[in-house]
Parts: structure tokens; C-alpha cells; sequence
């Protein structure tokens, strides 16, 4: 079965940065784009950072110029390193294969994700 295996997150304090990790398991991310999702409590889940097949990277207003996505074929991992964090970075946080954008939902292959939290 093709997921993602996240890892990465924890509790870190307003401004803080952390690096979190994607690693495919049962397929290749050779020739694919790669998208990181969030969802926080209540709210639905959103694409915030794309990376396609190329190694051009996209992201959404609220954290260009804070989050870095990254990739290492070789290696089949997708990095997102956050910077700068605020607490509606708060979420757990997924990867999905060719899906980058909205909520998500044409995507059916979620791993279990890493919990972020941002807070004093």
C-alpha cells in the first residue's frame, strides 16, 4: 500500500522553526509533485506548500517567505522546514503524492501525519 510515512513535529514556541519529513513507502516520488497539507481542530484540511516533478516550489500566501519545501529523490523524502512559526501553523500536518492544492480531498492514500503545535 503507497503512504506516506510524516514525522517532525512537536510543541514549539511562536517564532520557533522546525523541520518535518515525509518519506514515501510502497512508491517512488520520481516524476511526481509532492504537496504538504495541515488541518487544525475544527477547521479543514488546506494545501500550504507544492513542490512538482521539476523541484519548483509553490506555497500559499501565509507562509511564503516562512516554510522551505524541499525534496531528495534518492532518498524518496519531502522535507518542509518551517520558520518563523505562528500558532495557526498549528495542525497535523500530512504529504499527498500529485495532489498540492485545496483540501485535499481527491486524495485517498493519507498517512498518520505530525502533530504541530504553536503556543507561549
Amino acid at each position: 500500500q503507497m503512504r506516506f510515512v510524516e514525522s517532525g513535529g512537536e510543541w514549539v514556541q511562536p517564532g520557533g522553526s522546525l523541520r518535518l519529513s515525509c518519506t514515501a513507502s510502497g512508491f517512488t516520488l520520481r516524476g511526481h509533485a509532492q504537496g504538504w497539507f495541515r488541518q487544525a481542530p475544527g477547521k479543514r484540511r488546506e494545501g500550504v506548500a507544492c513542490i512538482i516533478s521539476d523541484g519548483t516550489p509553490f506555497y500559499i500566501d501565509s507562509v511564503k517567505g516562512r516554510f522551505t519545501i524541499s525534496r531528495d529523490s534518492d532518498k524518496e523524502t519531502v522535507w518542509l522546514e518551517m520558520n518563523s512559526v505562528e500558532p495557526d501553523d498549528s495542525g497535523i500536518y500530512h504529504c499527498a503524492l500529485d495532489v498540492c492544492w485545496d483540501d485535499g480531498s481527491e486524495y485517498h492514500n493519507w498517512g498518520q501525519g505530525t502533530q504541530v503545535t504553536v503556543s507561549s
